[in-house]
């Protein structure tokens, strides 16, 4: 109960040194004339990210291989399966042409390039599945591609994103940005230290408590943002939130891991790796259901149930 509590107090310092990291960054960069839609596609898609990374590195510096991919694809599963479902039954989300056609497929693509990397037993027929350094590199810049389509759409005036508007004096913006960084770290390393703890006093693995409560932790900020615009009634926020972090998670902070170290994957993993994949083609096909293009309240519910449905697969199993 001890390390679950200390593990659940790592999230605090994590999700604030990100908001502080945002917000402190975003304030300079408007002194800077820098245009509001560079800030969104930088700062604030990484503090939103942040969590997962700095967990992730922390992770692969451990070798911790359970955590490193079991936070990734657990988030995953819960931003498509729980955040995108939750935010739909607050509001139906319309989605975009643009979005159909090539960031959702995108997304799909990232979900099955993490298995072909990862599952080397049965597509090679090796003795261990590992992604490599090298195949952590391949992630990396299947990422830069994916910035210079967001710089593109962006140019194209297709991208909205919210901004945080409190502004900070340049001195302080200056003190508060490495005291998020600084929180951030403490946070990952809580997180780290004590799943890895809790699972071994508990007798079971890393990769269960990566999946469920380390991955809910980390997606915190993609949660408050998505149902926050479903809220608003600001359904291309939401939908881009989701789809955008599922993108990062798999093609930088895998990446950025795999780099570090080479990642371990088990069984259990893989399997996680093809709910993922489920996911990913089910938000897909829900765009083509009933009035097309639109996740209605009833199929956000259904998703919702889908990951309730998941988490007792992972609890029984």
């Amino acid at each position: 109960m001890l390390n679950l509590l200390l593990l659940l107090a790592g999230f605090v310092p994590l999700i604030f040194g990100a908001h502080l990291l945002v917000e402190a960054s975003s304030s300079i960069a408007k002194k800077f004339n820098v245009p509001s839609i560079v800030i969104g596609l930088t700062i604030v898609a990484f503090g939103t990210s942040a969590p997962e990374l700095i967990v992730n590195v922390l992770g692969a510096l451990e070798g911790n291989s359970s955590i490193v991919i079991g936070n990734v694809i657990g988030s995953n599963i819960l931003n498509i399966l729980l955040i995108l479902g939750l935010s739909a039954a607050i509001y139906p989300i319309s989605v975009q042409k643009n979005t159909t056609w090539i960031e959702i497929p995108l997304a799909v693509l990232s979900a099955v390039a993490v298995f072909l990397i990862a599952d080397d037993i049965f597509l090679d027929g090796s003795s261990a599945r590992i992604i490599s350094r090298a195949e952590g590199f391949l992630l990396l810049l299947f990422f830069i591609i994916f910035v210079v389509y967001n710089f593109q759409l962006a140019k194209a005036g297709h991208e909205d994103s919210e901004i945080p508007e409190k502004e900070y004096p340049n001195w302080l913006a200056s003190l508060l940005i490495p005291a998020g960084i600084l929180l951030l770290v403490l946070g990952g390393w809580m997180i780290v230290t004590f799943a890895t703890k809790m699972a071994k006093e508990m007798g079971i693995s890393d990769r269960i408590i990566a999946v469920t409560i380390v991955s809910l932790g980390t997606s915190l900020p993609e949660l408050a943002t998505s149902v926050v615009a479903a809220i608003r009634r600001k359904a291309d926020i939401a939908i881009g939130n989701v789809v955008g972090s599922n993108i990062f998670n798999a093609f930088f902070i895998l990446g950025i891991s795999a780099t570090i170290t080479s990642v371990d994957v088990s069984a259990g993993s893989v399997a996680d790796i093809l709910v993922n994949i489920i996911s990913s083609i089910l938000l897909f096909a829900v765009l083509f259901i009933g009035r097309g293009r639109i996740i209605s309240r009833q199929e956000g519910v259904a998703l919702v149930l889908i990951y309730l449905g998941y988490l007792a697969w992972l609890i029984l199993g």
